[in-house]
Order: structure tokens, then sequence, then C-alpha cells
């Protein structure tokens, strides 16, 4: 009689917990999402530097990862009533949300080259002129060498310039209206040099990267060139030439 009555008092107890444990993991997920959110927001008010804000990324992360393990514990134990599970599922799904994007970032930091310069020429990069005076400051700098010319070409084999079948002139057109719908600050139109020159601030941390643009004639059109650039970060992540090919799309479908 004992051992069934401690038995039957065991499992009175695993509802409770599984209530603990999603109500834990839900709240673990929301102060997470503010941490995270707050990374952002602090690096662009200056309120911490950027190490700083990566390091409350990561520990966003790793608070998630706990959470999401919670949550999932909170799922599969016994519970009383449906929406005790509801809510362990709800708070499963949160921490994930939070978790998955600086994991996936870090598994592209460690599978992409180190580079944040991106060129579809990479023999003869478009040189950046107006930008200049705004990259005061800036950590990288617009010297294209060799080496960044070598890694792209292994990491990103598919960028490459962009031909169009119209005179340059409608090329430059279409790649002006383009970069206008891309939403970037465009600083400088030279329909003379056919360049076109653009920034592009990142949503989350607000990271600066430029923009060259470079329409030259072809024998049959134009050729298109693009380069993006990052003001800071040894690497982009991947972040411009992702950058390079929307863009690319957009001209071409224009």
């Amino acid at each position: 009689m004992s051992s069934v009555a401690l038995s039957s008092a065991d499992t009175g107890k695993l509802p409770r917990l599984a209530r603990v444990l999603a109500w834990s993991a839900l709240l673990a997920g929301v102060v997470c999402v503010v941490v995270g959110l707050s990374a952002g927001l602090g690096y662009r008010l200056e309120w911490w530097s950027l190490r700083q804000g990566f390091a409350l990324l990561q520990w966003a992360a790793i608070g998630a990862i706990a959470g999401a393990a919670m949550a999932l514990v909170a799922a599969v134990l016994p519970a009383r009533v449906r929406r005790v599970r509801v809510l362990a599922v709800a708070a499963l799904l949160l921490n994930i949300v939070v978790a998955a994007p600086p994991l996936v970032q870090s598994i592209l930091a460690q599978r992409l080259p180190k580079i944040h310069d991106i060129s579809t020429d990479t023999e003869d990069p478009p040189s950046f002129v107006a930008v200049l005076p705004l990259r005061q400051g800036a950590r990288n700098p617009v010297d294209y060498p060799p080496a960044t010319a070598a890694q792209q070409r292994q990491g990103y084999p598919d960028i490459a310039p962009l031909r169009l079948s119209v005179p340059p002139e409608q090329a430059f057109a279409r790649a002006e209206g383009a970069a206008r719908a891309m939403g970037w600050q465009v600083v400088d139109v030279a329909p003379a040099s056919l360049r076109i020159e653009a920034t592009d601030t990142t949503l989350f941390f607000g990271f600066k990267d430029d923009i060259v643009i470079r329409v030259r004639p072809a024998a049959q059109g134009s050729v298109v060139d693009v380069r993006s650039l990052s003001r800071i970060g040894g690497s982009d992540v991947g972040a411009n030439a992702r950058r390079v090919r929307a863009y690319l799309a957009r001209v071409a479908s224009d």
C-alpha cells in the first residue's frame, strides 16, 4: 500500500512540474526576446559597444536554448489541463525563434569566407568616390586585395557581372531605379561616368554598408557591375553577397 501511495503521489507531482516548467520556459523566452532586441537597439543608441551587443545576443541564445529544453520536457510530461501542454508548445516555439538566428549566424560564420567586400568584377572592381567622405572612421579600407578576390571566388562563385542587351544609358536608368527600389540611400548618381553610389543600413544593428554600381558598354549591350563593402566587421556572414544577388536579380527583372 505504501509503495502504491508513494507512486500515486509522485505521479501527482508531474502535472505540477509540467505547469512550472511551461511557465518558466515562456518567461525565459520573453526575457530572451527583450535581451536579444536590446542588443541591437542599445548599440544603435551607443549604450554599449558592438562586442557587448554580440555578447547579449549570445546570452539570449543560450537562455533560449535552456528555455526550449524546459518547454520540451513540459510538453511530454502528463498535464491535468490541456492549456499547460499548449503553453509548453508555445514556449518551445518562442524559444526556438529566439535561438535560431544567432545559431544560424554562427554556423554561417564558420562556413563562409571571412570577408566583408563583394564585387562582381574581382579583377577590376568598381571604385568608391562619393561615399569616401562618409566612410571617415570606418574600420574597413576601400582597397580590394587579391586575397579577398580569391576567397570570394571560392566562397561565392555565382557572383558575376550582369550582362544586359540594352544600351548603357538604358541599363544605367534600370540600375538607378533598382538601387532606389532596394531602399538604399542613394549618395551619388553620375550619368557621365555611369556610376551610382549608395549606402544600405542593416535593420537590427544599423550597420552601414556602401555600394557602388558601374555600367559599361559591351559588344551587345551593357555590363552592370556592383560592389558592396561593409564599414566595420571582419566577416559579413554573407550579407554583402546576398545584397549583390538581390540587386542584380532586381535589375535583370526590370
